[in-house]
């Protein structure tokens, strides 16, 4: 599985925007697809993630402001990113995995970061 990440940019405190991660390769709709981000200097912890299914989990610290989604007729998922706070700044990886798991050492294929600066 080959991951596409995009979106992301500057925002204000407050605000939105939206990642999207496209896939290709293997049959997407068979995969655990996951938001992980990192800040300078701290680990990498996951966002939030969504299986096959439609199940999804979510870091506490976004509960109620981002939401996970996928288009398998589009092998893309989405973060959707409300109500920005500084403290989301950060690079956003999305990665695939066989299901869904807090652990980034559990997804073996990753896309390239993107950058979310959240002005305050």
């Amino acid at each position: 599985v080959q991951l596409q990440a995009s979106g992301g940019g500057l925002a204000q405190t407050g605000g939105s925007t939206r990642l999207s991660c496209a896939a290709s390769g293997r049959t997407f709709s068979n995969y655990a697809t996951a938001w992980f981000r990192q800040a300078p200097g701290k680990e990498r912890d996951i966002v939030a993630g969504i299986n096959w299914s439609g199940s999804t989990v979510y870091a506490d610290s976004v509960k109620g402001r981002f939401t996970i989604s996928r288009d398998n007729a589009k092998n893309t998922v989405y973060l959707q990113m409300n109500s920005l706070k500084p403290e989301d700044t950060a690079v956003y990886y999305c990665a695939a995995a066989g299901s869904i798991t807090r652990s980034r050492s559990s997804y073996p294929y990753w896309g390239q970061g993107t950058l979310v600066t959240v002005s305050s």
